[in-house]
């Protein structure tokens, strides 16, 4: 009898409780990030929502990207990810924006 390919959702099956629990928290994270940019474009950095005046779509985009890096940093603590892999992604990410992007790199 012929296997089965392992497919990304088994291997999800076999992750601990706390890793699939990090991992759901990265994905919400990451979704109130882009919700959070989505409200920058629609109404622009300074905009507040009606029930808080006092905070601005800037605020309320560093907020979640603070709690992405929290998450980002918990996955590296638990051994979930490397911290080493992801900064040499990140560097090689800088050299791509320097050569195909318009963002100015110091």
């Amino acid at each position: 009898m012929k296997k089965l390919k392992t497919t990304n959702t088994d291997k999800m099956k076999k992750s601990t409780k706390p890793e699939a629990e990090l991992l759901n928290l990265l994905l919400e994270e990451n979704s109130e990030v882009i919700q959070a940019v989505s409200k920058i474009f629609r109404f622009g950095w300074e905009s507040c929502h009606p029930d808080t005046p006092n905070f601005t779509n800037k605020d309320h985009l560093e907020e979640e990207i603070g709690d992405l890096l929290c998450i980002i940093k918990l996955l590296c603590d638990k051994g979930i990810v490397d911290q080493t892999a992801i900064s040499r992604y990140a560097e090689f990410k800088i050299e791509k924006l320097r050569r195909f992007s318009n963002v100015k790199l110091d």
